[in-house]
């Protein structure tokens, strides 16, 4: 019975900060750092996301294939390269230090 309180707790949450986010002022949101945040903020969130997911396993650091995957994508993108290259690089690269048992 727990999992549905937590469930329904975080639906309600959920809900609030829809709510929350539509009440605010639309003079608050045209504001010049608002609109600077708004727009930077997804790429953080992402940004951490992938960090957190190419470089923990619970609780642990871990460097593999997947670091080396993220690197040959972060060359590619110094080198200005097409996104479906970069993509392509990063599956290719980290395909192949698992395929040589890293």
């Amino acid at each position: 019975m727990n999992i549905w309180i937590a469930i329904l707790v975080t639906a309600v949450g959920c809900y609030a900060v829809k709510l929350a986010g539509l009440l605010v002022p639309a003079g608050v949101l045209e504001r010049p750092l608002v609109r600077r945040l708004a727009a930077l903020l997804p790429v953080a969130l992402l940004a951490a996301l992938t960090a957190q997911q190419t470089f923990a396993d619970g609780r642990v650091l871990v460097l593999d294939a997947r670091a080396v995957g993220v690197a040959a994508a972060a060359v590619a993108l110094v080198l200005r390269a097409p996104f479906l290259v970069v993509v392509g690089a990063a599956v290719v690269v980290t395909a192949g230090v698992r395929a040589l048992g890293g």
